[in-house]
């Protein structure tokens, strides 16, 4: 054999081995394809009802959520009731109320009850000590 035939037959002897090892490439690769349109398709088909259930979820919620804003919109206008009732009943009785009290304490007054004044001792700041200091005086001088 020549030279020349020799690196035409390694040439050949390479080509067939990266053609087979391209096959067995091609080979897996189509397999893993295969694995992964399998994998997406039963995803699919579990996502699509699970996307039904949430989207049913969020609708309750959301007619949850406008009950409640009913709820809330409904306490604050009691609220709102029940202090301008407030006003009002502070308003009405508050001074007619002050009035009898005072109408009653210048009945017990008048009959007698509270015709005393009532006794009460007034400390002016500074009085007692100076008074003290003048006794000591006094009490110094006679010595």
């Amino acid at each position: 054999m020549s030279g020349g035939e020799v690196a035409g037959l390694l040439v050949a002897v390479f080509w067939a081995i990266l053609v087979s090892f391209l096959a067995v490439v091609l080979v897996r690769l189509a397999q893993t394809l295969k694995a992964a349109t399998k994998l997406v398709s039963g995803v699919t088909e579990q996502a699509v009802p699970l996307l039904g259930e949430a989207s049913a979820t969020v609708r309750s919620a959301q007619s949850q959520l406008d009950r409640v804003d009913a709820i809330a919109a409904d306490v604050q206008e009691v609220t709102a009731n029940a202090s301008a009732l407030s006003s009002t009943v502070s308003t009405a009785f508050g001074g007619p109320l002050v009035k009898v009290a005072a109408f009653g304490y210048g009945v017990r007054r008048a009959l007698g009850r509270g015709t005393e004044p009532p006794k009460s001792t007034v400390v002016v700041a500074g009085g007692l000590p100076s008074a003290r200091r003048a006794r000591r005086r006094r009490g110094a001088g006679k010595d």
